[in-house]
């Protein structure tokens, strides 16, 4: 059922704002080197406003957003 889709997608998202290394790197196409670029970003610049901040890190472009887009919170 949709509603189970829905519930799965909540429990699997991924705040950018909270998460450590590990949690980061659940995400589609983030290995531990841009997990740790985003924590990195994250300590400089303040907390993210919304997903498209992460275009901001090195190594994140439109693409690689898209895919993980549905897996972020802030």
């Amino acid at each position: 059922s949709k509603t189970a889709i829905q519930a799965a997608d909540q429990l699997s998202t991924v705040n950018i704002n909270s998460a450590s290394v590990d949690g980061l790197s659940q995400l589609p196409g983030i290995g531990a080197k841009t997990a740790q670029r985003i924590i990195d970003y994250r300590k400089s610049n303040g907390q993210f406003k919304s997903a498209e901040d992460l275009l901001n890190v090195k190594g994140i472009g439109q693409k690689k957003l898209n895919k993980m887009k549905s897996y972020i919170s802030v």
